[in-house]
């Protein structure tokens, strides 16, 4: 009997003891989850705390679309060439959790207080609008058989499945459905597009720039009513150019939005599809610094994902206030010089082709663009008169042969190439290449010439041209035989040329800049053609800054058309503080001694002398300069043509502006006015010292705006480099 009661009394202890196990075993487990747990949190509270706060911050902190006027542009005497003009406008904002038929219903009460243009809805815009107010006849036009037989064929879900109902919806909506409406609600319909288009939260502009005092005061009055929740009045702006040069570019408009060609571009920097953006040139290329900054909000939820309260965290910025290196004064009276040149010209004989001339004038020191003039003359269809359209673009996006303007390019490869030195006499004669007679103009009787490298460049000797090509060609020269060339020697004569800026782009900051045409066929004569301008294309920009680069001492110097950044002005009167100078941008130096260079720059002067080919230019001037002519055999139209060109700087000792005129096709005769070139470049120069001597009568410099300055708030960080 005992021993059975200790057999039960060791059965109950081994089972205790199996319970304590058990439960110590369960506390151990609870104990381990419990500090996994507290870890776990501890890591995320800690280690990872600040990234999720951020990431909730993300979803809450919102770029709103609030109109921020653009940056005005000026020239760099002050002058607005750009501006915002303000105007009333009528905005709606939408949120996500926002009905189509509860816009519907706010569109409608709005069309009791303003009037809307109905010319911008569409047959799809009517298609929609009737489904939206007519829902049971919509829901009818696909039966349940139908809509039963599209779920069951194989649609891979609800959304697919729906969006094939809704295709046949609309399909099935008839084009007297379509034409139902009232002229009333075609004017709801008007407003309720204009609403629908913009993104949740992000104002959307229902009517801008003709919204009357009285629209704008009904609507401002019931601001904060419920059957316009969402509606607000503001101020918006009104992009104005207050000048006609083409390069200033252009912006869309609010209804336009951003170009469909560069939507993605836009959308991932956080553009909305209705926001204004640089479309061509100047506005095109600054856009990041014209545009401003948005408003950034943050809004307020409640439970159900209504917006209860909105925050601003960062006010919206005006975009930044940008000085161009125009002088609009010297640019006006320029484009009055070329303008009434090219109508003179157009008046006279053999000028079906003529029909543009360029000038471009810049500081050959620091590449700041002072004029940049294009010109082209069309007639007008009904009056039959001809009349003058801005072409400025042109002066970097077109391109010309510019004929004997490039010989000093030419001599400076001799020199390079061991094919001509300072000071050698070259024989100016006739000759020819198989059948093909060549010839300087100057050299009238087929005389044998002797013709130094500066009387080269100033009686502008084809002869002395061609036989520094054929000398870097290796070939020999018979007269009336075929020559045999090293073909390398195009190669040659276009990367030295590019050296120059010819035939490459300058790095000017404005889009769509080209290249020219380089000549494909490298026969012996083409190679002799290249050497005096007949053959590859340049623009005038190039031509501008290849004479830039003589006048300076062999430095190729970027073209720009920014001076200054400022912060936007306060009152439209004092400049905001300067932020950044646009600094020198020296792309590289010509491979040529400065003894090399000076000789060249003798020649040019040689052209403005009493034998040159310019003669006298300057005559009875306090100002010189040096600069060479061109005349180019082209073809326009099916027909020969003569192109005319003159590039230069001044004054020789100190030069301050470098210039190129070209005037395109000029004649179709083979003895144009031959002068034509010469007068427009002379009054140009005379313009800008003119200028130059009125504005240090008036104390006052080509870089003083008559504005008055804010104290320009700058350090050493924030300045990238002072023209020179």
């Amino acid at each position: 009997m005992k021993k059975q009661m200790r057999k039960a009394d060791q059965a109950k202890i081994r089972q205790r003891k199996h319970i304590a196990f058990r439960m110590n075993f369960l506390f151990f487990s609870i104990f381990v989850l419990f500090s996994v747990l507290i870890l776990r949190l501890g890591y995320l509270q800690i280690v990872k705390g600040e990234d999720y706060s951020l990431a909730l911050e993300r979803t809450e902190e919102i770029a709103v679309n609030t109109s921020i006027p653009r940056g005005r542009i000026f020239d760099r005497l002050g002058t607005v060439l750009v501006d915002n003009e303000p105007q009333n406008a009528i905005t709606y904002t939408k949120t996500t959790s926002t009905s189509a038929n509860e816009m519907h219903d706010i569109a409608k009460e709005l069309a009791s207080l303003i009037e809307q243009d109905t010319k911008r809805v569409t047959i799809g815009d009517k298609r929609d609008f009737w489904i939206l107010t007519h829902p049971e006849e919509a829901e009818a036009k696909v039966s349940k058989e139908e809509q039963k037989a599209i779920a069951e064929d194989g649609s891979p879900s609800r959304t697919e499945i729906q969006r094939k109902i809704n295709r046949l919806t609309r399909e099935r909506v008839t084009e007297e459905e379509i034409n139902s409406f009232t002229e009333e609600e075609l004017e709801v319909l008007a407003i309720y597009r204009e609403m629908m288009s913009g993104y949740a939260y992000s104002p959307q502009i229902v009517k801008s720039g003709n919204v009357t005092e009285e629209e704008f005061a009904a609507v401002s009055e019931r601001l904060g009513e419920s059957r316009l929740r969402g509606v607000n009045t503001t101020t918006d702006w009104n992009r104005v150019k207050k000048s006609t040069n083409a390069i200033l570019g252009t912006t869309s408009t609010p209804i336009e939005g951003i170009p469909n060609s560069s939507k993605d571009y836009f959308l991932a920097r956080d553009y909305a599809r209705n926001d204004r953006v640089g479309k061509s040139y100047f506005e095109q290329y600054y856009e990041e610094l014209l545009k401003g900054q948005k408003t950034i909000v943050k809004n307020i939820k409640d439970r159900s994902g209504r917006v209860v309260e909105t925050k601003t965290i960062k006010e919206g910025e005006p975009g930044k206030d940008l000085v161009l290196t125009i002088d609009s004064e010297l640019q006006l009276a320029i484009e009055d010089i070329v303008t009434a040149k090219l109508l003179e010209l157009k008046a006279g004989p053999n000028a079906q082709e003529l029909d543009r001339a360029f000038f471009v004038m810049m500081n050959p020191n620091n590449g700041e663009i002072l004029s940049l003039v294009g010109k082209q003359v069309v007639k007008n269809k009904d009056t039959g008169k001809f009349e003058i359209l801005d072409y400025a673009y042109g002066t970097f996006t077109s391109s010309y042969e510019a004929g004997s303007t490039v010989k000093m390019a030419t001599l400076l490869t001799g020199y390079q190439e061991g094919a001509a030195h300072v000071g050698e006499v070259k024989i100016d004669e006739w000759m020819k290449i198989g059948n093909t007679p060549k010839k300087s103009l100057f050299n009238k009787g087929n005389q044998r010439i002797p013709t130094s490298d500066i009387e080269a460049i100033g009686k502008s000797s084809n002869a002395y041209m061609f036989k520094i090509s054929i000398a870097m060609a290796n070939a020999t020269y018979r007269y009336g035989q075929a020559m045999r060339i090293d073909k390398t020697a195009f190669d040659t004569f276009r990367q030295t040329f590019a050296s120059f800026g010819l035939g490459t782009k300058t790095g000017i900051d404005l889009p769509g800049e080209a290249t020219g045409y380089p000549g494909r066929e490298t026969k012996s004569g083409l190679l002799l053609d290249f050497s005096i301008g007949q053959y590859d294309t340049y623009t005038p920009l190039q031509l501008a800054q290849y004479v830039s680069t003589i006048a300076n001492g062999g430095y190729r110097i970027a073209p720009t058309v920014l001076k200054e950044i400022r912060e936007p002005s306060v009152d439209g009167e004092i400049f905001g503080p300067l932020i950044q100078e646009t600094g020198v941008t020296i792309l590289n130096r010509i491979n040529n001694t400065t003894a090399e260079i000076e000789q060249v720059k003798r020649g040019m002067q040689y052209v403005y002398g009493p034998t040159g080919t310019a003669r006298n230019m300057f005559a009875g001037k306090d100002y010189d300069g040096a600069g060479k002519t061109g005349t180019a055999q082209t073809f326009s139209g099916g027909r020969s043509t003569i192109s005319l060109g003159h590039v230069g700087f001044a004054p020789f000792d100190n030069p301050e502006i470098a210039y190129a005129y070209l005037i395109p096709h000029v004649s179709t005769s083979s003895t144009p006015q031959l002068g034509a070139q010469n007068d427009v470049t002379k009054q140009a120069v005379d313009k800008y010292f003119e200028l130059k001597a009125q504005r240090a009568k008036e104390n006052t410099t080509a870089v003083t705006q008559p504005i008055k300055q804010a104290p320009e708030q700058q350090t050493d960080e924030t300045k990238i480099g002072k023209p020179q």
